[in-house]
């Protein structure tokens, strides 16, 4: 682990500062406490007071939290203007966007609104942050950091809709590279594959309310399908998130970083498979998946109970 310090505008050696979103648990939390223990600045951005106390309970007085919904462009204009005020002429070195959802489901019964709210947090949510902290970041020739995932590049059945904001992410990261290159600022996706965070803890709930949405005839075309994702997310998963901690700390630090990082034995595997023409990648993809369908044997009775299970029990 690096450690950091900058020359300030009156020759006093200052710590590099870093402003990290969704730093209330899981990877932001990992990211903000490596951080900060490198000796860094750190900007730590939570939902609510509670998760601020947790937070800094567990790190130095350097760590600052700041209250943002990353959806909120009124919170967000806040949170610039602080970090600005306190960053003054130095700038901010890095910047790494974490916040973000886990929605997922059948395309076929998809409702819109949760794609809309699925792109709203996962997309969106990251350029709004990122465009007023662009001066801050030229100032120090800073670095972005976007937390993506293996979904940003491969589409998996019930996963369609986090996949699409991840995706679009991408598209968002590789133009804003681009961009950014004459000024020095280095844009960097960080694509983990599954990691043990709250967000699949999340998931699950999630799963569940979705489930109960579905009319029964889903059951009877998927059910197979449907009952082995509620499974999965049962199962622990994935590596932890200092895992994806000890890469952005590398990202922030070393002097010429790539344009992308994968996190993860399972990240390696799935971008082997990608490569494949897309025939082969669809059988080996669907070859791990249970057979469904009009001849699939129907799933179990309380995964069909649960497509029309009252909402309020």
């Amino acid at each position: 682990m690096a450690t950091a310090s900058a020359t300030g505008v009156t020759g006093s050696v200052q710590p590099k500062t870093v402003m990290i979103t969704g730093a209330s648990s899981g990877i932001g939390r990992a990211c903000a406490l490596r951080m900060d223990r490198a000796g860094w600045k750190v900007f730590a951005t939570v939902r609510n007071e509670a998760d601020a106390l947790r937070l800094q309970s567990d790190a130095s007085p350097r760590l600052q939290t700041i209250l943002l919904d990353v959806t909120d462009p009124d919170q967000i204009a806040v949170a610039a203007r602080t970090v600005g005020e306190l960053v003054g002429g130095n700038g901010l070195h890095g910047l790494v966007n974490n916040a973000g959802i886990a929605v997922g489901g059948l395309v076929e019964y998809l409702d819109p609104a949760e794609l809309r709210r699925v792109l709203e947090t996962n997309t969106i949510a990251p350029l709004s942050v990122t465009k007023p902290l662009i001066p801050l970041l030229r100032r120090a020739r800073g670095r972005i950091v976007m937390i993506s995932s293996i979904a940003g590049f491969s589409s998996t059945p019930l996963l369609s809709p986090y996949s699409a904001s991840k995706f679009a992410l991408e598209a968002l990261t590789d133009g804003l590279r681009l961009e950014l290159n004459p000024w020095g600022i280095e844009v960097v996706s960080v694509q983990p594959g599954a990691i043990k965070t709250e967000i699949w803890q999340k998931a699950r709930s999630y799963v569940e309310g979705e489930l109960r949405k579905y009319p029964p005839e889903a059951f009877e075309q998927y059910g197979p399908l449907l009952e082995r994702i509620s499974d999965s997310l049962d199962k622990p998963r994935g590596v932890d998130a200092d895992e994806v901690a000890r890469t952005v700390d590398m990202i922030l630090t070393v002097s010429r970083p790539k344009a992308r990082y994968l996190v993860g034995r399972d990240a390696v595997i799935r971008n082997l498979i990608e490569r494949l023409p897309t025939s082969l990648r669809d059988r080996v993809i669907l070859s791990r998946m249970p057979e469904y369908g009009t001849d699939a044997e129907l799933p179990p009775n309380e995964l069909r109970e649960a497509g029309h299970e009252d909402l309020s029990q």
